[in-house]
């Protein structure tokens, strides 16, 4: 799952056969820039993947169930490991922008863990808490190749919210207190669901901006997609490595 400025991952697929989200019966149509909707499927590393360049928050007015169409597809095509990005604001002062952060714990904002309107008859209860959310074997994997390929991976804890907005000073101070990380408005749902169904979960964030709680400051969204464009340096290597290493 690729989230924003980071759909361009998805061309180093080798043989990639793509898919729009619209030629897809049921599937959301992302509507955020960065989010271009495609399915691509093909071979990374020498292993088969399948890539989803985009989806869909529920701030676009998506139901949970609608948002998480995407990935219950990926969960039904049979895959072994669920590998997420995202862009996320830093709350750690010692981040910076373009890090590329393993997600390693979260915090769930979005109010989202009742049972939906209409769950999945497999799953009941769409979205269950576990503190064993984020695959600890290959977070381990995760930052033994970036270390191999000279460069240190750090992890933390991510805060989920709603969304849309960018935080208030006062609210980078709250959740810094609270033990937040990075914030942002996806993935947790994702992680929750493939947890449920019993595939492990590999999540990075790209750390774009770090507030600093004292200064006043803007963040615009086209800053986003260039920090994230920028940690593609370090995160496609990465990606492709873990899959050429452990799969082949």
């Amino acid at each position: 799952m690729l989230g924003s400025g980071l759909g361009q991952l998805a061309d180093a697929i080798e043989s990639p056969t793509l898919i729009p989200y619209a030629g897809i019966p049921e599937f959301p149509q992302p509507g955020v820039s960065g989010h271009s909707g495609d399915l691509v499927l093909g071979h990374l590393g020498g292993t088969q993947v399948a890539a989803l360049k985009g989806r869909c928050h529920l701030y676009e007015g998506w139901s949970l169930e609608e948002s998480l169409i995407p990935v219950r597809t990926l969960l039904e095509l049979g895959i072994e490991l669920l590998i997420l990005s995202n862009a996320s604001g830093g709350i750690n002062p010692r981040f910076h922008s373009g890090l590329v952060v393993a997600i390693d714990s979260h915090i769930d904002w979005l109010f989202q863990t009742r049972k939906s309107p209409n769950p999945d008859p497999s799953t009941g209860s769409i979205l269950m808490r576990s503190h064993r959310t984020y695959d600890s074997m290959w977070l381990a994997r995760a930052q033994e190749t970036a270390l191999e390929m000279g460069f240190c991976l750090p992890t933390g804890t991510y805060l989920a919210t709603l969304g849309p907005n960018y935080e208030t000073r006062a609210e980078y101070r709250a959740f810094g207190r609270m033990g937040a990380d990075m914030v942002g408005m996806s993935t947790v749902p994702e992680a929750l669901l493939a947890m449920q169904h019993g595939v492990r979960v590999l999540a990075f964030s790209v750390v774009t901006n770090v507030a600093n709680a004292d200064v006043p400051s803007q963040t615009h969204h086209a800053e986003v997609l260039e920090w994230s464009a920028n940690a593609r340096a370090r995160l496609q290597p990465l990606v492709t490595k873990i899959a050429s290493k452990y799969f082949r």
